[in-house]
């Protein structure tokens, strides 16, 4: 299409803006620092300003500028723009689209900041090759989105594909959301941090102590791979669970919805054939139909912290 479309990733500590052309290239990247302390107005205002600035830094009259796509955090109603709940904000039905159109004078297409990651993934990254792909997120919890051939699967008033809660534990721990046994509790980098000072605290002469650099302070997602690769009974053990948890959960969303790849970002997904090698095979053990017959690819994301930008991008693309 003519004319510029600028993404935006809002975030809790930061926004990230970048603008496009009409050939889906990034010509220039800005940032603005967030908090929740701004208010709705004062979030819209910055995000407002962030694209016009992103504008003016790639030399683009912002009439020019065709339309903005933004990923946000919370549950998103993508047909009405609006917020309907961000609890790190305290935001409840806030009229992000409306009000951004208002400012800026342009077309805005809002989205799931997970959805938004899935979809970029799904047109510019890892999953590019693919129509149907779920893109899932391991950091302090587990998110991500769903692209079935070719289009993201938000839900009703796009508050499905919540990853990260369905459960995996009937009777499982306690989850933030309220519920027991959720994906995350068991599968995201908070969890296996959890797992690993637990199995330290056990073994004082365990390898992860050498590696966290005697400190509990200093576990991080890193410590129990690490440690394995030296050959640690105590970290394999960590791992192997870790992975297992990963692998059911995973399962349970080929099984239902047959991707052709799964796609794994955050930064556990950066341990590489350590993760991906006992991973798929724990993961062939659990699907119904092997991927013998039907091809199944677990794979590394590729975008990092731009495939959020860049899925805002490719939706408002489409909904121009």
């Amino acid at each position: 299409m003519k004319g510029y479309i600028i993404g935006i990733d809002l975030g809790g500590m930061s926004a990230k803006g970048a603008i496009f052309d009409g050939e889906g290239n990034a010509v220039a990247k800005k940032s603005v620092p967030t908090d929740s302390a701004d208010g709705f107005e004062g979030t819209a205002k910055k995000l407002a300003d962030l694209a016009r600035a992103v504008a003016e830094e790639a030399g683009v009259p912002f009439g020019e500028v065709a339309g903005l796509g933004v990923a946000s955090p919370g549950v998103v109603d993508g047909g009405t723009g609006k917020v309907l709940k961000w609890s790190n904000y305290g935001w409840e039905n806030v009229p992000l689209g409306e009000r951004l159109a208002e400012l800026t004078g342009k077309k805005v297409r809002i989205v799931n900041d997970a959805n938004a990651a899935a979809y970029g993934e799904a047109k510019f990254g890892s999953a590019a090759a693919y129509q149907s792909s779920i893109f899932i997120t391991l950091g302090t919890g587990v998110g991500g989105g769903i692209v079935l051939d070719g289009k993201i699967v938000e839900g009703f008033m796009s508050a499905g594909a919540e990853i990260g809660h369905m459960s995996i534990e009937a009777d499982g721990v306690l989850c933030g959301c309220g519920n027991h046994g959720c994906f995350e509790c068991y599968a995201s980098a908070t969890a296996l941090i959890r797992r690993t000072k637990k199995k330290m605290e056990e073994n004082c002469d365990s390898r992860m102590w050498e590696i966290a650099g005697g400190a509990l302070a200093n576990v991080d997602g890193r410590t129990a791979f690490e440690a394995a690769k030296l050959g640690d009974h105590d970290a394999r053990e960590v791992v192997k669970k870790y992975i297992g948890y990963l692998a059911v959960g995973i399962a349970n969303l080929v099984n239902i919805l047959r991707p052709e790849a799964i796609v794994l970002g955050g930064g556990i997904a950066c341990e590489g054939e350590s993760l991906f090698g006992p991973l798929r095979k724990e993961v062939e053990s659990r699907i119904y139909v092997s991927s013998s017959a039907v091809p199944l690819k677990i794979v590394g994301a590729s975008l990092g912290n731009a495939a959020g930008i860049y899925g805002a991008y490719a939706l408002a693309r489409e909904a121009l």
